[in-house]
């Protein structure tokens, strides 16, 4: 079954999306406090993280961090705040998607149905090689200089999206519709250069001058380089 962990301190809210997640056949755990989702983090593993951003001891953002350290799960914020600021914020420090209350119940279940759909890749191959990277697909698992680095979903789904199309130009809306459910009108050009970067930081030696990710200038990205599969 899949897990969630939703992090609301507000206690009605988050009674009413208990009821809705688990009539859609999510297993959910809920907590009201930064100390009390730690917690949870650190005894379960879960398929997907839903964090409001104001917490009685903190925000979502620095539970976001500590997520990052050293899991590529899936977190979607849900949040009063919806200025664009807060929005890239979330997006660039790992979030996959970014819900503003008041929402309307059938669009949260779609957005946790999409982060989820976006997390399952479809695996062709074991492992995918070019130059110094390397992913193990099966694991999920991503390797520069056969040291792993660590991924958020959405920049791992973009990564196995250019490794497995190697020198094919992508166009940004090929890419945005990777990563995101054409259905909802949250759709934002500007993201892909967000996700884009981030991939860039973790993976380029020089990201202002990359080597595998190249800008199409116009169009969108290319992998540079070939790619080996085992």
């Amino acid at each position: 079954m899949t897990k969630i962990l939703l992090v609301e301190d507000d206690s009605a809210l988050a009674t009413g999306l208990r009821y809705l997640l688990e009539n859609e056949g999510y297993e959910l755990d809920i907590a009201g406090t930064v100390k009390d989702a730690k917690n949870y983090i650190n005894d379960k593993e879960y398929n997907l993280f839903i964090l409001d951003i104001g917490l009685p001891d903190g925000n979502g953002y620095d539970l976001c961090h500590h997520i990052r350290i050293d899991k590529q799960t899936p977190i979607i914020f849900l949040t009063a705040r919806d200025d664009e600021r807060d929005v890239v914020k979330g997006l660039e420090i790992g979030g996959d998607d970014y819900i503003a209350k008041p929402f309307r119940t059938k669009e949260l279940v779609s957005r946790v149905k999409s982060v989820l759909r976006r997390f399952s890749t479809r695996i062709t191959s074991n492992v995918l090689t070019s130059g110094d990277i390397k992913i193990d697909q099966l694991q999920a698992r991503v390797y520069l200089r056969e040291e792993e680095i660590f991924l958020t979903p959405s920049e791992y789904k973009l990564l196995l999206l250019y490794m497995n199309n190697s020198k094919k130009v992508i166009p940004r809306i090929a890419a945005l519709e990777n990563l995101w459910d054409v259905e909802g009108d949250f759709i934002n050009d500007s993201s892909i250069s967000v996700y884009i970067r981030r991939l860039r930081e973790k993976i380029e030696d020089d990201p202002s001058n990359p080597h595998y990710l190249k800008t199409a200038r116009g169009i969108g990205y290319i992998w540079d380089e070939e790619v080996r599969r085992s």
